[in-house]
């Protein structure tokens, strides 16, 4: 096998290298997978491409005999983590996550696995692979095991990037907990956690479908997926696992945080209610006096007598001193 040095490649090919039995890398042209495919040596191609043209779908198409379904979905991002077998093949689907803005942008990756071929195709917010491939590439030994520890690679690059979105977004949830027990109702504190909440749970719609692909590959019986790289499989579907129920307990949380904010408000403004109660309540009182005396009666024996103006407002005073005290005592002011 000739190596080729850094080979002319399309933009969209972010690399197309071959590892031999030995898991050593070699770069190649795509012209030349079908040469290496030819021969039964124990090598694999692993065909890196982001956002590719139509026509290098064909091209590898032909170079590896990709079934039109798959290859119809790669070239389609709009699709639901999955896996499907085709022949002695298969396809598998996975979601990407990043942050931006503090909002998750989603892209997908798309893998396309045979007996001695692994393609990745990006598609949207993806970070790219050149760092699982350097990383395998360092555990050669690992490598000779085939196509199929290479998209363990992937998955579990994947899995672990969903972490830190998990992580910052709990650190946000913390604040916004601590900011919804302030005295002053904030209207942005609301609406930060619907949004976070919704960002979750769109989250969990492509972590979820995750590990049932997960699933099945760590159950699989088909000769593509060894028996020692079903162990490194099932690791993965442990960290899903663990990024799920994160990703449940937040949700739990953000529900339980919107009740407690909506329960505050709503005892806020109870308090508001009962304050101008006592006080409407306290002014009713005088009100009510002096509507009395507003009357144009002829016969109010009261006004011939010397201290009924005083003893009047001491009346009035008392009644008040009163209402106020039972208000004071019953918490209402």
């Amino acid at each position: 096998m000739n190596d080729i040095n850094k080979p002319s490649l399309p933009s969209c090919v972010i690399n197309c290298v071959v590892y031999d039995k030995d898991g050593k890398r070699h770069d190649i042209t795509l012209d030349a997978i079908s040469d290496v495919l030819a021969q039964d040596d124990g090598s694999f191609v692993w065909v890196g491409l982001y956002e590719p043209a139509d026509a290098i779908l064909e091209k590898l198409q032909e170079e590896f005999c990709l079934h039109d379904l798959a290859v119809e979905d790669a070239q389609h991002a709009h699709q639901r983590p999955k896996l499907e077998a085709y022949g002695n093949s298969i396809f598998v689907v996975m979601h990407t996550a990043q942050v931006v803005n503090e909002r998750i942008v989603y892209g997908e990756t798309h893998a396309f696995v045979g007996p001695r071929y692994l393609i990745t195709v990006r598609h949207g917010a993806s970070l790219s692979y050149a760092p699982v491939r350097e990383r395998v590439e360092r555990e050669p030994e690992l490598l000779a095991l085939g196509a199929s520890y290479g998209l363990y690679a992937v998955l579990d690059f994947i899995v672990d990037n969903y972490r830190p979105i998990i992580d910052e977004f709990r650190d946000t949830a913390d604040s916004l907990e601590q900011a919804i027990f302030t005295d002053t109702y904030n209207r942005e504190t609301v609406t930060r956690l619907y949004e976070l909440k919704r960002e979750l749970s769109k989250m969990r719609l492509a972590v979820g479908p995750l590990q049932d692909v997960l699933t099945q590959l760590t159950r699989s019986q088909s000769a593509l997926i060894p028996e020692e790289v079903r162990l490194y499989f099932r690791d993965v579907y442990d960290h899903a696992l663990r990024v799920n129920e994160a990703i449940d307990t937040l949700r739990e949380m953000l529900t339980t945080a919107l009740s407690v904010n909506l329960s505050l408000v709503t005892l806020s403004q109870g308090e508001v209610v009962k304050r101008l109660g006592a006080w409407a309540a306290l002014l009713a009182a005088p009100t009510l006096v002096a509507s009395w005396y507003g009357m144009n009666f002829t016969h109010m024996p009261e006004l011939d007598d010397t201290y009924a103006y005083p003893v009047l407002i001491g009346g009035v005073a008392v009644i008040c001193g009163g209402l106020y005290w039972l208000f004071k005592r019953a918490k209402w002011l």
